[in-house]
């Protein structure tokens, strides 16, 4: 019963913000869906409208969205199950990304586990709660500092030889970090903080570009520096009528042709709302004076 709005006609909204690539064979619009907060509060248990959570998932798909990021340490397991539950069997094309990494002792509480049984262990968990025969890109949620890097990306790549994931990501890494995996597994993703203003990241930004590797900044929304009544933003946002969140989206689309923003929310409106960025365009000079104002705040 849940997959009929799923099989309503669907439209290419998302694809207006344009296409890529990862691991050169997954072609996905460059606007995908971030499930972290199809969750309750604290990243913890079940969300609090379940029905609606199922309903932003099936928009999503409906709307054009055709890359859909998660984790294991959603809920933990929740986003992972309600995503299987709303979307399979899956539509062609959609990609599902998932992650392994963190122990979640309670809400709000995240703990680094690179050990090699917890990454099979959490692989595979993760294979049963999606129904698939195999994760298209599986992303090292964070490296342990703990365990010797080589073991949990070996244990990636074993597990690839296994057929069990087809492309391997990283997050929360910096420049070094990558080149070092590149050197034990092919690297074809990097997830890390970034918004428009919060760039911490662009040296490795940069060299995913270099290296035509998929840059998915989470967050993607950060602009409270930026909202107050005369800021850039604000003042973009009334000339292009849209929302100080969709040219949050429009700037990130323009910053480079390898960015894959995951915007996320619990709602269809304030998702249709994110969709809507694919198709907004800001110019140069708009473009070139919020980045100097994220520079200078």
């Amino acid at each position: 019963m849940s997959k009929e709005p799923a099989k309503r006609q669907q439209n290419t909204l998302a694809q207006r913000a344009g296409e890529f690539s990862i691991g050169n064979d997954l072609r996905v619009a460059r606007l995908g869906f971030g499930s972290m907060r199809l969750t309750g509060k604290g990243i913890w248990g079940l969300p609090e409208n379940r029905d609606e959570a199922i309903s932003v998932l099936q928009r999503a798909v409906e709307l054009g969205i055709n890359f859909i990021d998660t984790a294991d340490s959603y809920g933990p397991h929740v986003a992972e199950e309600l995503i299987a539950e709303a979307l399979h069997p899956y539509p062609a094309g959609l990609v599902i990304a998932t992650k392994g990494g963190f122990d979640r002792p309670g809400p709000d509480r995240w703990v680094e586990n690179g050990k090699p049984e917890h990454l099979i262990s959490a692989c595979e968990g993760s294979l049963r709660r999606l129904r698939l025969d195999r994760i298209d890109l599986y992303q090292l949620h964070r490296i342990d500092p703990k365990v010797p890097a080589e073991d949990q990306l070996s244990t990636l790549k074993n597990l690839q030889a296994q057929g069990k994931i087809k492309h391997i990501g990283l997050s929360e890494v910096n420049v070094g970090q990558i080149k070092h995996a590149q050197t034990i597994v092919d690297v074809v993703s990097v997830q890390n903080r970034y918004s428009v203003t919060d760039r911490g990241s662009e040296d490795v930004l940069d060299y995913c570009e270099q290296q035509n590797i998929a840059f998915i900044p989470w967050y993607p929304l950060a602009a409270g520096r930026l909202t107050g009544p005369d800021s850039p933003i604000i003042r973009v946002a009334k000339q292009l009528n849209a929302t100080p969140s969709q040219v949050a989206i429009a700037w990130l689309l323009k910053r480079s042709k390898v960015m894959l923003p995951i915007p996320g929310t619990s709602k269809v409106q304030h998702l249709e709302e994110n969709v809507a960025a694919a198709a907004l365009k800001i110019d140069d000079s708009e473009f070139k004076a919020l980045q100097r104002s994220a520079t200078a705040s």
